[in-house]
Parts: C-alpha cells; structure tokens; sequence
C-alpha cells in the first residue's frame, strides 16, 4: 500500500509519494517493507501506488527489478486504474477492492496487505506460521504501546489467546492487554487475509454507504464476530543476527518529528536499528558512485565527520560534520559546519555555511555564509520549522527540471 499523500510530511512529499523519500543516506522508506518481504521468502508483491508515484515507480525501476525465469518471482507497481468507477482510492480497503482482479488472477493460498510507510524490520514468516497455528482468517500485527499514547493508534482488545473481540480506533479508554496492565495492542496496519474472507468483506464494504473503506476503521471492526481474526505480536518477532538493542524497532515516520529522529537513531555506536546485520539486508537501488572522501584543510583544521552516517560519493572539503545523515554526493566546502541534520542527495554547502537540526531535500545549494537553523523566526519566514524547531528545505530541481 503506497498510495498515501503523507501530508504531515511536507514538504517532503510535495514532489513524491510518502514510500519514496530517501531515508538513512541511501534508502527510501518504502525499501523496508520490500526488504521485509523479499527476506522472507514472498516473492510475489503488487504495489498500490496513486500519489505522486513518478519518483516512486523510477525506484522500483532502479532497484528492485527480479529477473524473468520465475512467474511468480515480481514486484510491480499497481496505479489506481478506476476499474470500480470513476474514483480514486476512497480508502485502504477501496485500494483493494479496485484490484480485486489481481487477486483473483493469481489465486494466492493468503494474501497478506502490508503498508509501505512504517521504518522496521520483521520476518513476515514468523507472522505467517502464527496465522496458520491459530487456523485465523485474519491476522493483524500489533505492537504494545503505553495506555496513555493509545490515543493515536488502532487499539485491539483481545484474549489470552490473542484472539480479537473488540477494535477501537484512537480510544481515550482502552483495554490493557492480557499480563501487561500499563499496555495495550496497537495495530502496526499490516494484514494477513484468507483471501476468500477478504474478498467478500471486500465486495460488502463497497457497497456500504457509510463506510470510509478502511481497514483499521471498517473491514476488521466488521470482520471480528464473523471469523477467527488474531493479533500478532510483534515484539515476539525476532531476525537473525540483530541483538537486544534491535529487537522490536518500529517507527511510524508520519511527522516531520518522527522522520528526523527515525533518521537520528541510526548514528549511534550500537543504533537502535542496525544496517549492518548481513542476515537481513536492506535492500535498495544501486548507484555506480565513488566512495566518500575527506579533505583537511590546515587552515581550517576541518574535513571531518563524527557521529555521523555519510553516503557513497560525498566530499567533505575542509568542512565540519556532526551527528549527522549525509545522502549521496553531497559536497560540503570549506569552514561549513552541519550539526545533528539530515542532507539529502546532491546537496551542495557553501564555504562558512552553518546548518543545525535541519532536513535538507534533494539538490539543494545552500549559499556561502548561509546560516540555518540558529534563528528560527528568520527560518519560519523562508522555510518550514515544526513546533520542536526542525528546519526543512524542500528540494530543487535536477538540472533537467524534474525532481526524482
């Protein structure tokens, strides 16, 4: 499921679909799902995309392409076609229910509906061999938050077992879970359907007037008197190779907030999501850049990084990086100083230039002796700053005019 505006996320997704905004230095957001898929064995993945899906599509084009031996070995993205009506997609489940045929067309033995913007890592197998176990016509993964934070999510309420007996979205009341009193199970919106259950719920939901189409609101609500629907708990998933630190690690980059501090975690000497594990790689496209390069300037007595995470083909020239996340070939020039931001590809800092707590988008020149993020009623009058004093600049043109 790509096919979100992610309007709490601009102006990051004014030129692009939420999956597609680069995270980390060289990743998207929608890689993690995709990686999550594929390193589970499931190989066959349509994408739902709608929105501003042109950089979205050249991605999939660039990185995720299977080879042609295998017919049930692809990944392809799925635009909103109309095949209902005139409509675009009302909701989640209308996604679904507009491309119904390809369900029907493949026959698959469980259909499983992932969203594609959330930062995390799990073994959809181990999801899968829970559904099986429980004999469940649904499955849905829950993650155990606080009582008092329940209020933004999807709650379930459920037994011993595990069992749904009660949907509640955004409770100021909820339930604790069973054994854990200060918590309770909210959805993480990633499904696993029988797919004759989900296609009449489907094909009910569509014809309901006063549904919003949604899973989390309507079709799961609808479903749990029917069939056997159960919560899977993420925090029992475990990958391979990564330690305690790692375990469990999901975060919803809805905000501006979350996405920076999402990006944020990955600095640390033992982060809290780990990049590195080899068992479960995070996959992407493959750009054919030089690695990173460092210059010292005796003057300056800069051209250094610290703390930080600095992509393929950077040069950092006599400048200064710190606790930072540097995407592809950014050029950063002599006696500038980037502290605790996110700069994206192609970026250029001019000579002096000091950034602080910034998110800087794709192939922007920020000019010499430019100061960001120091004057934050200066900023708000050029820029967008969040409540926590985040500065974002949203990206420029390529030189060929597009904005990839």
């Amino acid at each position: 499921m790509a096919g979100g505006q992610g309007t709490r996320l601009h102006p990051l997704t004014r030129d692009r679909a939420k999956p597609a905004v680069p995270f980390g230095g060289k990743y998207r957001i929608v890689d993690f799902v995709l990686s999550n898929l594929v390193n589970s064995q499931i190989y066959s993945i349509y994408l739902l995309v709608q929105w501003r899906s042109q950089s979205l599509i050249e991605h999939l084009k660039d990185g995720w392409q299977f080879g042609r031996i295998l017919h049930d070995h692809f990944i392809i993205p799925v635009p909103a076609q109309m095949r209902m009506g005139e409509s675009w997609y009302q909701g989640t489940a209308d996604a679904i229910f507009q491309n119904l045929n390809l369900i029907d067309d493949f026959k698959p033995d469980l259909v499983a509906v992932f969203g594609a913007d959330h930062i995390y890592r799990m073994d959809i197998q181990q999801m899968i061999a829970f559904h099986v176990d429980r004999k469940a016509s649904v499955t849905v993964a829950t993650l155990p938050v606080a009582l008092e934070e329940a209020n933004q999510f999807g709650v379930l309420d459920v037994d011993s077992g595990l069992r749904v007996f009660g949907f509640d979205e955004k409770p100021e009341h909820p339930l604790p879970m069973p054994g854990a009193p200060g918590k309770c199970l909210a959805s993480m919106g990633n499904y696993l359907f029988d797919p004759q259950v989900l296609r009449a719920a489907l094909i009910e939901d569509s014809q309901d007037r006063n549904s919003h189409h949604d899973f989390g609101q309507n079709l799961i609500p609808g479903l749990i008197d029917r069939v056997p629907v159960y919560a899977y708990n993420f925090m029992t998933n475990r990958i391979r190779g990564d330690s305690e630190e790692n375990l469990s690690y999901w975060r919803d980059v809805g905000t501006i907030d979350a996405y920076y501090e999402a990006n944020m975690d990955l600095r640390d000497a033992k982060p809290h999501l780990n990049l590195y594990n080899p068992f479960w790689p995070l996959r992407t496209a493959y750009y054919n850049q030089p690695p990173a390069k460092f210059v010292f300037n005796e003057e300056s007595r800069r051209g250094v990084s610290v703390h930080s995470v600095i992509s393929e083909g950077c040069i950092i020239s006599g400048g200064a990086v710190r606790n930072s996340i540097l995407g592809r070939s950014v050029f950063v020039h002599s006696y500038s100083e980037i502290d605790d931001s996110v700069v994206m590809d192609y970026c250029s800092i001019g000579r002096h230039a000091r950034i602080r707590r910034a998110i800087i988008d794709k192939n922007v020149h920020i000019a010499e002796g430019e100061v960001i993020g120091y004057d934050l009623e200066q900023d708000r009058k050029r820029f967008t700053v969040t409540d926590s004093g985040i500065v974002v600049i949203p990206k420029a043109p390529k030189r060929d005019g597009t904005f990839h």
